[in-house]
């Protein structure tokens, strides 16, 4: 479904990817995790197009996506902080962009009914809470039923209901046989919903593992205690 080959961005002189290799597949969630700056979003970016790599290639359905944009049709993206004109309406941006894309297919309109948007929908962006704007994002990005949906950071400001019911969205979305990818600090957080975990550190990939065989070769119960305990291995390995 998508493929990363080789793939090396610089800013500069700092490199941000270095030599990335991945492949992600339908009916896969996928958890991209790792410190901050580590790479995460340049290569969420790079997926979407909206960064050209400095070498290397991205696949989409085997075709390279470098120079392309229809592709991005597939994709839903829910960014980390969604930026919207301030003074238009929450039912004006939910139009606008059904217009944009003028799509003939089916739309996903559970989220709008699930966070009860309708209520709000004559208030103005600008005058919602960081979390409700999260809640326009999310809808956003599931809206078109994509086969393909990038989530960076997606419950990061929602409150416990709010998280609860994008859990079980992605969750349902995923046994349809969707790609999910999603970047995360709240490793708590993605217990129920992840098949795969790539874990990645100053531009590099430093695993990419099932969930099962994450817990197998820890021992542990929780995503968070077996990530936890690798990393405090690697981190002894390297003090040695």
């Amino acid at each position: 479904m998508i493929e990363i080959k080789n793939l090396h961005k610089k800013f500069g002189k700092l490199e941000v990817l270095n030599n990335i290799n991945l492949s992600f597949n339908k009916g896969e969630c996928i958890a991209l995790i790792g410190p901050n700056g580590c790479g995460k979003t340049t290569l969420i970016k790079s997926i979407l197009g909206m960064v050209i790599p400095s070498k290397g290639d991205v696949l989409f359905d085997q075709k390279s996506i470098l120079k392309k944009f229809q592709y991005r049709e597939k994709i839903g993206y829910m960014p980390q902080i969604g930026r919207y004109p301030d003074y238009m309406k929450v039912g004006q941006i939910i139009d606008m962009i059904k217009q944009i894309r003028n799509s003939t297919q089916d739309l996903d309109e559970e989220l709008v009914k699930a966070f009860e948007l309708e209520k709000i929908f004559d208030k103005q962006m600008r005058t919602l809470s960081g979390g409700t704007t999260q809640k326009v994002s999310a809808t956003l990005a599931f809206l078109f039923n994509p086969e393909v949906l990038i989530l960076d950071e997606p419950t990061a400001g929602l409150d416990p209901l709010a998280s609860e019911i994008l859990k079980e969205k992605i969750i349902r979305e995923k046994e349809k046989g969707k790609l999910i990818l999603i970047t995360s600090h709240l490793l708590s957080e993605l217990d129920d919903m992840i098949t795969q975990i790539i874990y990645m550190q100053e531009g590099e990939v430093h695993f990419h593992k099932t969930i099962a065989d994450l817990l197998e070769t820890t021992g542990e119960e929780k995503i968070s205690k077996a990530i936890a305990k690798i990393l405090k291995n690697k981190s002894n390995e390297q003090n040695h």
